[in-house]
């Protein structure tokens, strides 16, 4: 009889948790050279995610000179650290032509990626590796984990918009073309599902995930598979054991660090940190089921990740638009629904609760990097976090002017404190720009990028 292994999110977040709130191993440290002279931090990367657009007027600024003095009700809670944050008006989304009939199927595939799927190849993931893994392609060897993938709900919705893969629907992360990366949960578990041993009474009991000999065995076996399947299995095949082969390199670099914890708390391994950095800040796992507390949760697990250099890029799916509700604000409504609101007063107010909710939460994060020292500043200071939405209006489906936020000043490469109206560019445009800020050079441009958005750079 089939049984369902299901993980909860205190499961997710309690794996989570122990994976990330570790401190800065020496190897990985900015550290003082033999010369005297700081080493800069580096710069890290971070996306977090809302799907469906804004309601217009109470999300964007009404003038750039406003901007800091009088900010819109959607912008509220980032009031403090507006000097520290940058918002244009005109950078446009992918047109979706031939897709016209899959809006939702498109504004989270195409936001890190600028392109769109193989028409030819709809049922399958074909469509282009996404920024962020860009980002970890170049840094990732410098770090425990090369990228972080988060997200509040599975990735499970079944929908299949225009004939395209369901995958494209919840995933934002692609490592290549034809692979989606998946949100993280609990690696542990993951990796123990995959490779468990079955105990008494047919339950899983734990093994050892760095067992070599029973990796070997399963890759050993794959291959004498692989000789024997079509070239589009063998593609499958081969898909696979790369996620299998990532958990395996994450797991070692998680036992890692919490052999070096052991010896940290027993003052028998040094850190290179500054003096003067602010220590690694402690994520506490809430009680209830508020979804304020869910989402602070996994905003404190990137910042944590960032400040311990255990990754420099992170994606964080907020919701994707499968129905999610906000009961903490007063209603049931689903996302989704008031987000074709005709201009119904009653709509357009529940919309506009939910973009300042989650706009909410994203500015919990990033005053949190504002508070932390690093180096000779913040944090913040030497991060790039970009807040988002695929669609400009989730009313008509518009993409003529994503709204975004971005935090930080990557180092010194942003110039922030500003609103810029009339921007002419395209996400492509906006992801080639962030990409170059943080130090990645690129041989090509992004999706349907055309050049970098000079106006954002600091000169």
């Amino acid at each position: 009889m089939p049984t369902n292994h299901l993980i909860n999110r205190r499961a997710c977040l309690r794996g989570l948790g122990a994976s990330l709130g570790l401190p800065l191993l020496e190897t990985m440290g900015w550290a003082e050279p033999a010369q005297a002279k700081a080493v800069k931090p580096p710069v890290r990367l971070g996306f977090m995610y809302m799907p469906h657009g804004v309601i217009m007027d109470q999300f964007w600024p009404k003038s750039p000179e406003s901007f800091l003095s009088s900010p819109p009700p959607a912008l509220e809670s980032l009031r403090p650290i507006l000097d520290q944050c940058l918002m244009m008006k005109g950078i446009s989304g992918v047109g979706i032509e031939p897709f016209g009939g899959a809006p939702h199927a498109l504004e989270l595939s195409t936001w890190l990626t600028a392109c769109l799927p193989d028409a030819a190849k709809r049922s399958q993931i074909h469509i282009a590796i996404s920024a962020d893994q860009i980002f970890a392609n170049y840094y990732g060897a410098l770090t425990s984990l090369p990228s972080l993938e988060l997200a509040t709900m599975p990735q499970t919705h079944k929908e299949n918009q225009a004939g395209l893969n369901e995958g494209y629907y919840s995933h934002c992360s692609f490592r290549s073309p034809t692979q989606a990366v998946p949100a993280e949960i609990n690696p542990r578990s993951v990796l123990n599902r995959l490779f468990g041993k079955t105990g008494q009474e047919g339950k899983t009991a734990p093994t050892d995930p760095l067992d070599r000999q029973m990796l070997d065995l399963v890759i050993g076996g794959a291959k004498d598979l692989r000789r024997t399947l079509p070239h589009g299995d063998q593609q499958k095949l081969d898909e696979y054991l790369d996620s299998v082969r990532s958990v395996e390199r994450r797991i070692a670099a998680i036992e890692f660090r919490q052999k070096e914890a052991a010896l940290e708390k027993a003052g028998l391994s040094s850190s290179k940190r500054k003096i003067s950095d602010s220590p690694p800040i402690e994520v506490k796992i809430p009680e209830g089921d508020k979804r304020s507390e869910y989402m602070q949760v996994m905003c404190d697990l990137t910042v944590l990740a960032f400040q311990t250099d255990t990754t420099r890029v992170s994606t964080y799916i907020g919701s994707t638009p499968n129905g999610v509700s906000y009961p903490e604000l007063g209603f049931s409504d689903t996302h989704h629904g008031p987000t074709h609101h005709n201009n119904e007063a009653e709509k357009v107010r529940k919309v506009a609760a939910i973009t300042k909710f989650n706009i909410d939460q994203f500015a919990y994060m990033v005053k949190k990097m504002a508070g932390l020292r690093e180096g000779d500043g913040t944090l913040l200071d030497n991060c790039i976090m970009l807040w988002g939405s695929g669609l400009e209006d989730g009313n008509k489906h518009t993409r003529e002017n994503l709204p975004f936020i971005i935090a930080g000043k990557g180092g010194g490469s942003i110039n922030t404190g500003r609103f810029i109206n009339n921007v002419k560019g395209n996400q492509g445009d906006l992801l080639t720009t962030l990409l170059a800020c943080g130090g990645v050079p690129l041989d090509r441009p992004i999706g349907i990028a055309k050049k970098q958005i000079q106006e954002m750079m600091k000169a």
